[in-house]
């Protein structure tokens, strides 16, 4: 096979491949041409061309998310390598395999004004799990050391590692191969236990009366899901979840907010927990952060290998670092003999109490931007994945029960803006046989518009943007909304519309201004066409006062 003519390049690339990489996202530059050529030139790795630095690390990242699976993102040196910040601490916090790889000058003409070259060695220190930076002095045997090395430290937990790689000039060179291709690593399964101090701290707690489990953003898992729902057969626990955690039971709180606003101050005492237990990621809830830090737990237990350090609620008493399969495991067995209380039964009673209220003010509700999002989740087809934008948008998802087909993924590590299409985008190029659906906000839509500049259809990839005219998130957070500078500098209002940007990308380009008008374009903007490309549906909801309907939404609640 042909590739680059520098040893160290074909050590670097078939060392990736080895270690588990099979996908690449590459931006066009020169000094990153070597590591371009070896990688679209290797028979089992698959590249994409992405310009914008900063969309191509996001859809390198949303390709990781949804696979699972190691992606790697490839760059020329100097800036360009600064655009992918806002990914790579995103796929930090996410804890997401995003492999950067910066081509870089030669250590001797760093700030000695050559173009394109600021210091780039430790720039992501502090949002990354591994760094080795590569030379062309460096031995081929050495090369993949370092390679398999990083690789092997986010077996377990996850998150972004980088790769800094010097290229002398000539770059473009190419030369014929007859090495025999290295066969991917099979990692080891790496098995996980309690020790006898943290079975003893579960035991101790479980004799508390009001339990509470609390899980953050996740990846779907069938077995974690089974052996919770065999856990709320005990109405002793209160399983509170998000759309986020993938995770769905007619038994669990899955709309948090929604259950939290029925519960009036007099009766907070009685609904906060004495055991906390927290699996996954992000929460999404301000609410639930703000009432288990008023009224913390006796005992908060965080599950996981991630970020054990990390103390959301101001009362952690236990980081324990197992799988959380593992440790429901432990304490569907430990459970036996404890006696049963109603707090679980409690919290659910109040959930289909919260569920019939927000119903019927829904059932009433005019066009706006809750009931455009209440009517666009209805129309999703079964087992698609759904992409949520940030701000406001995430958060009126939230009031709204999941459909166990669904998956939900939303850039909830970082909780930015910046990404959110290009990160669907990636999940739609890395399965094209899976409908992806990104609802989001007008601000996050043209922030992120670089998204749709590629030479790819993608015509499973649908788009809708709720355009309100701003920043509706600053109207629905009280202090920005009150301050005389919120229209102009916080919300930022302004009357552009997405068309034209749909047309410059060759994008299907719908509106709608009434619920009507989005009943009459789901069939077509639904319908699938292999030689189509992606569709765009713009919400038009800009005069209309969306905070006040949802302060009535709330204020319903508690009628």
């Amino acid at each position: 096979m042909i590739s680059s003519d520098k040893k160290m390049v074909q050590a670097f690339v078939n060392a990736c491949y080895e270690a588990g990489m099979d996908t690449v996202v590459c931006s066009p530059g020169s000094r990153n041409s070597s590591l371009v050529i070896a990688f679209d030139e290797h028979p089992e790795i698959t590249c994409y061309v992405i310009h914008d630095e900063r969309s191509a690390a996001f859809v390198g990242m949303g390709m990781a998310q949804v696979s699972k699976k190691p992606v790697g993102i490839v760059c020329t040196s100097g800036s360009a390598m600064l655009n992918y910040y806002p990914a790579v601490s995103e796929a930090y916090y996410q804890r997401i395999p995003l492999v950067v790889i910066s081509a870089d000058r030669p250590a001797k003409w760093i700030n000695q004004g050559d173009g394109q070259t600021i210091v780039q060695r430790g720039v992501y220190t502090n949002h990354i799990e591994s760094e080795a930076h590569l030379s062309e002095e460096i031995d081929p045997k050495e090369v993949r050391q370092l390679v398999i090395n990083s690789f092997e430290k986010i077996q377990v937990s996850k998150g972004p590692i980088h790769f800094n790689v010097a290229l002398e000039e000539p770059l473009y060179n190419t030369v014929e191969i007859t090495d025999e291709l290295p066969s991917p690593i099979k990692w080891p399964v790496h098995h996980d236990y309690l020790s006898s101090e943290e079975e003893q701290l579960i035991k101790e707690s479980l004799m508390f009366p009001k339990k509470m489990i609390l899980i953050g953003q996740m990846p779907k898992d069938g077995y974690l899901e089974e052996l919770l729902k065999n856990l709320a057969a005990d109405p002793s626990y209160a399983i509170l979840v998000e759309n986020t955690s993938n995770l769905v039971s007619m038994n669990w709180i899955h709309c948090i907010d929604r259950t939290l606003e029925t519960i009036e101050e007099n009766e907070q005492e009685a609904f906060a927990p004495n055991l906390l237990i927290t699996f996954g990621g992000a929460i999404v809830s301000k609410r639930i952060k703000a009432f288990l830090r008023k009224h913390k737990p006796k005992v908060h237990i965080k599950v996981g290998y991630d970020f054990p350090e990390m103390n959301t609620y101001e009362s952690l008493t236990k980081s324990i670092q197992v799988r959380e399969t593992t440790f429901l495991s432990k304490l569907l067995e430990f459970k036996e003999g404890i006696p049963y209380t109603n707090f679980g039964a409690q919290w659910k009673q109040r959930d289909f109490m919260a569920q019939s209220k927000a119903q019927f003010f829904l059932d009433g509700t005019p066009f706006s931007d809750l009931k455009a999002i209440e009517l666009i989740l209805d129309y999703i087809p079964d087992g698609a994945n759904i992409h949520m934008g940030n701000s406001s948008i995430v958060r009126y998802c939230q009031l709204f029960d999941p459909i166990a087909t669904m998956n939900y993924f939303s850039n909830r590590g970082t909780s930015g803006i910046d990404g959110s299409t290009s990160t669907a985008v990636g999940a739609a190029l890395a399965n094209p046989h899976k409908l992806n659906v990104i609802l989001t906000g007008d601000i996050s839509f043209f922030y992120d518009s670089n998204a749709l500049w590629n030479n790819y259809k993608i015509p499973n990839l649908r788009i809708v943007i709720i355009n309100n005219g701003g920043g509706g998130i600053f109207n629905i957070i009280k202090g920005p909304r009150s301050s005389k500078q919120n229209k102009q500098y916080f919300e930022a209002q302004h009357a552009f519309k997405a068309e034209f940007i749909a047309r410059a990308f060759g994008a299907a380009y719908f509106k709608a201004e009434n619920l009507e008008q989005i009943h009459t374009s789901m069939e077509e903007f639904y319908a699938y066409d292999e030689q189509g490309g992606m569709k765009i549906l713009e919400i038009i909801t800009e005069n209309i006062d969306n905070h006040l309907i949802l302060d009535d939404y709330f204020q319903h609640l508690h009628l």
